[in-house]
């Protein structure tokens, strides 16, 4: 299996550092609001990976960060007048929900950034006698980036270029420094800012900075060298680079072996924000009368390091791809042909084949899908020649539920696949009234059906249902 390194720009393979076990760190939500599409992108691409490097045979054991001290989350719970943690649990428990919605496998750790501001204390206190960080006019800690000479190695950035603003959040900051980019470890208490919300430190009251914050809770949970670390392009500078120079100055040795960073989620070719109306959460588009189903498949079918246009209408076109994969599964249900023609296994091995080859190169999830399709394809034309049996069927579901376990989005589940024996009743109904002449009793079935969400579909080997097309 090969992923693209964002470090060395190259493709390589990925090989775990001890046995089988892949340690792979994830960034996490800030929790002060709804979580957008933009951010569920990387999450169903890091939930893609966790489960291909699991298709692949590696254990893998994964903690995703929740961020619920910083510059927003402090604001929001002033503005409120409630705790931090009051604050802050409303959106973890909905992101968890969110997750849940889009069929995110759990990971193993969850940490708060709050649980862990003693690690932090620890790196910041080391960090200031190895001599790479200060304290600034304002009694904030600071890491001097000067110090540290590979800074720059995964944004590709050399120290000297940097200009002042070249780190949006170090500009944010207003803080004197030594250095424009240098960060802030530590930020001094102030109460107009942060109200009654601060730690007690060797450094005086205050609370630590954004990029520590993933440090301590990686180094303390997976320990000091990981293997795989995932975020958003984004977050590659500054988040990412801090992260590699406090981790490594502190460790002195390496932070992650494989960087990997999804690519921007845009909206209608823009940028997505409030203001140009055109953000959506999750939850705007499960009101939308859209399920997480949906919404999964549409966002993880183009490449994780491909720009993606969110559009309705593409949504819209995810939906009528899963509601093909679900007619063909439905079908595949409905056969009772016994024996079988010796013809469906060769194009199952083949599928296999050649899905598994996708994954292994960078998750060429597309590449994936078009074997799935093709599969589809193959196999509904012998369908239609009365060339697959019930043995058959029950290979390619087996085989669906397989591939499944990397997907995570195929219609296999009893809650919208499987036909319930009212359903099938109710089909057999609608015939034996056709077959009488019973138009009436037919129609009145048939209704009955399409308020259930089915239709009937006439094929040349008999009546079957299929979901309802979306509008």
């Amino acid at each position: 299996m090969k992923l693209f390194n964002t470090e060395t720009k190259e493709k390589e393979e990925i090989i775990p550092s001890e046995g089988n076990i892949i340690r792979m760190y994830t960034c996490g939500p800030t929790v002060y609001n709804y979580a957008h599409i933009g951010n569920f992108r990387t999450y169903v691409f890091e939930d893609l990976l966790r489960r291909s490097l699991k298709f692949f045979g590696m254990q893998v054991i994964q903690a995703m960060n929740i961020t619920d001290v910083e510059d927003k989350t402090i604001r929001g719970a002033l503005a409120e007048k409630v705790s931090l943690k009051t604050f802050t649990q409303k959106y973890t428990t909905a992101f968890f929900e969110d997750l849940k919605e889009l069929g995110i496998e759990p990971v193993e750790h969850y940490p708060l950034a709050t649980d862990y501001i003693g690690k932090m204390i620890e790196i910041i206190e080391k960090l200031i006698q190895e001599g790479v960080a200060y304290k600034g006019t304002d009694g904030s800690i600071y890491y001097n980036i000067a110090k540290f000479p590979s800074y720059g190695r995964l944004s590709h950035l050399q120290l000297c270029d940097l200009q002042a603003g070249a780190s949006k959040r170090a500009a944010a900051d207003e803080y004197d420094k030594e250095h424009v980019s240098d960060f802030a470890l530590w930020k001094m208490y102030d109460p107009e800012r942060d109200g009654d919300i601060f730690w007690e430190s060797p450094f005086g009251k205050g609370r630590p900075g954004w990029h520590i914050e993933c440090s301590a809770m990686a180094m303390q949970i997976l320990g000091y060298t990981i293997d795989i670390h995932v975020g958003g392009v984004d977050n590659m500078f500054p988040h990412h680079e801090n992260e590699i120079a406090q981790s490594e100055a502190f460790s002195k040795q390496r932070f992650v072996r494989y960087w990997l960073h999804v690519e921007h989620l845009l909206v209608e070719h823009r940028k997505m924000s409030k203001s140009a109306g055109n953000f959506y959460t999750l939850r705007d588009l499960l009101a939308q009368g859209f399920t997480g189903q949906q919404v999964r498949y549409m966002l993880m079918q183009v490449h994780y390091r491909t720009q993606m246009n969110f559009t309705l209408e593409g949504l819209h076109a995810a939906a009528k791809s899963l509601q093909r994969i679900e007619d063909f599964i439905l079908r595949l249900k409905s056969l009772h042909t016994m024996g079988s023609s010796g013809l469906v296994e060769p194009i199952l091995k083949k599928t296999h084949q050649a899905f598994s080859e996708a994954l292994s190169d960078d998750i060429n999830i597309s590449l994936a899908f078009g074997a799935l399709f093709e599969m589809i394809r193959q196999l509904n034309t012998l369908a239609d020649e009365e060339k697959v049996s019930r043995e058959d069927a029950q290979k390619t579901l087996d085989f669906l539920s397989q591939i499944d376990q990397v997907l995570g989005v195929l219609p296999l589940s009893t809650k919208q696949a499987d036909l319930g024996e009212d359903l099938l009743l109710l089909l057999g109904k609608r015939e034996e009234a056709r077959v009488a002449k019973n138009w009436k009793e037919a129609d009145a079935c048939r209704d009955l059906l399409l308020s259930k969400g089915f239709c009937i579909e006439d094929t040349p080997t008999g009546a079957r249902l299929k979901k309802k097309d979306i509008k």
